[in-house]
């Protein structure tokens, strides 16, 4: 770059929600890392909520969980995928989290004498957390959550836009994601909706430099002549974002009309050309597969795709990886039943059952496990998929009959998984310390902790080494006052805290592949480096698959 200050670059959307200003800014984030920049990319959500820890899937979709242990926004995990940077507890700040700092200084006397107010006092804390992850970086993208008009996103609007007065002109660049919708009645496409949408973001101050059109089809030259006309913005600034078939290629197509070098010119950069030989690859893999391979999917929010994203991902990084294309295929777990689950699930190569909160389902993901390790079928457990998996073996195999979590029977007979009350956090050298009665917000077991594998293990040939640290979000643990019975009636702990506390993994004996983690593998999967695990999973199921 030719000077030492940071480029901020604003992505905002209008129109509607889901547009996909994650992927467009992890995208943005892909291209300036391809040509030498250092990038990182935090996320503003508007909420009240500190974070979306305590949020239903079906509120928010899911919680993306950091090495430092924060319960963040679904798009930190594209931003994760696309760059090589590590998202911190600092990539993400909501209004609950913005008005709990600027409260607790009114409390400490830092405002002593005067009336604490949304300007200046809330967008100076939105403007120091935005400097704060630009400190030490060539470019910081800053998504806006929420839609332009939405009453709850103005104060990071109106702090943005005293970023430029601050920063300077050509610090500070502006990208509006919107939507142009094709009207198959009339024909064409309306500009409309983005011109109104523009029109409300020029009302509070915000001038876009560059507008991304999300669109099913390309943008002719003159519509995009006409969308800058209306928008006060060049036409070779009228992006289109069309649609495509796998997000990976979302930088190429960017790049290809020539978006990248739009931004490097408007905020003075000099940089290489960029190198997207791996994003083609990717591509190509995703595009040209060898064979195919279903996984079922056993689970209880399979009914928002965005609840499991970070897993659907891991599983597509996988099957490139094995050159193979992944089918999933959604099982509601409150639908299982013993009289059913052959049938739901005899034409599945694989199953994975995820995570999840709360006793709705569970008995659906236990048939699971129990189909799986009986009919030899490769089973991949998460989280609470190990919790169960462990359940039914203790049920089925070791002669437990009442074997349960007390997350879901407080007074079972065999708790086999019971609540984690105490442990060691690696990154305090702390003992953290909880029970039945303290709040639900931030205090699970959260982020990256150590495990210890068992040599020989599946586990272990997957990882190739011993020593590995993965990303934890868990109240409940196996109790280990059962580990003995247990691994006597054949179950192996392959996985271990390295104070032998607490399971981190279990697996069956004498099975193709049957693994359960306690942690969450598919937050460390990318496009370029599938996770261990998952590459493994999918590669036993193609075997599966070859032997039927």
């Amino acid at each position: 770059m030719g000077n030492n200050s940071t480029k901020y670059i604003f992505v905002t959307g209008g129109v509607v929600s889901s547009l996909g200003k994650g992927l467009a800014s992890a995208s943005i984030g892909a291209l300036l890392e391809s040509r030498g920049l250092r990038v990182t990319i935090q996320k503003l959500d508007p909420y009240i909520n500190v974070d979306p820890g305590t949020m239903s899937p079906f509120q928010h979709g899911e919680v993306f969980v950091t090495d430092d242990g924060a319960e963040t926004d679904l798009d930190l995990g594209h931003y994760e995928r696309f760059i090589s940077v590590r998202m911190t507890r600092f990539n993400n700040f909501t209004t609950g989290k913005i008005y709990n700092a600027v409260i607790q200084k009114e409390r400490r006397g830092e405002y002593l004498g005067g009336t604490v107010q949304v300007i200046p006092h809330i967008t100076d804390e939105i403007k120091e957390s935005i400097r704060r992850i630009g400190r030490d970086v060539d470019v910081a993208i800053i998504e806006i959550g929420g839609t332009i008009g939405d009453i709850e996103s103005l104060p990071f609007l109106e702090a943005i836009r005293q970023m430029r007065a601050d920063e300077g002109k050509n610090n500070v660049l502006y990208i509006h994601l919107t939507l142009v919708p094709y009207i198959a009645t009339a024909g064409e496409l309306k500009t409309k909706p983005t011109q109104h949408s523009v029109k409300d973001l020029r009302a509070i101050g915000i001038q876009p430099d560059i507008l991304l059109c999300r669109t099913d089809r390309l943008l002719s030259e003159e519509l995009k002549r006409k969308i800058g006309l209306y928008c006060n913005v060049g036409g070779d600034c009228v992006i289109t974002a069309k649609d495509v078939d796998c997000i990976y290629e979302v930088p190429i197509v960017y790049h290809q009309q020539r978006l990248d070098d739009k931004i490097c010119e408007l905020l003075g950069i000099w940089t290489r050309a960029p190198r997207l030989e791996a994003w083609e690859r990717i591509v190509k893999g995703f595009r040209h597969p060898e064979s195919d391979v279903r996984i079922k999917i056993v689970g209880k929010y399979v009914n928002l795709a965005d609840s499991y994203k970070s897993l659907n991902e891991s599983l597509a990084h996988a099957g490139i990886a094995n050159s193979a294309k992944v089918i999933f295929d959604f099982v509601d777990s409150e639908e299982l039943t013993s009289e059913n689950v052959a049938d739901r699930l005899c034409d599945g190569d694989g199953i994975l059952v995820p995570g999840g909160f709360g006793k709705r389902g569970v008995e659906g993901k236990i048939l699971a496990a129990r189909y799986a390790r009986e009919q030899k079928i490769p089973y991949f457990g998460i989280c609470l998929g190990m919790q169960v998996a462990v359940i039914e073996y203790a049920r089925n195999v070791a002669g437990l009959e009442k074997a349960h979590s007390t997350e879901f029977v407080p007074n079972t007979q065999d708790p086999v998984v019971h609540l984690i009350k105490e442990w060691l956090n690696p990154r305090t050298g702390e003992l953290e310390q909880r029970d039945i009665t303290s709040e639900k917000g931030g205090t699970m077991r959260l982020g990256a902790y150590p495990c210890v594998l068992q040599e020989g293990s599946m586990a272990f040939r997957a990882y190739g080494e011993r020593d590995i640290s993965e990303r934890h979000r868990h109240r409940f643990e196996f109790n280990n006052q059962y580990l003995k019975v247990l691994e006597e009636a054949g179950l192996i702990f392959s996985g271990m805290s390295p104070d032998g506390g607490l399971v981190e993994m279990v697996e069956v004996g004498e099975h193709p592949w049957f693994v359960g983690c306690q942690f969450h593998p598919e937050f460390k999967s990318r496009p370029m480096a599938a996770h261990p695990l998952f590459r493994d999973f999918i590669g036993a199921a193609l075997a599966n698959k070859r032997s039927v």
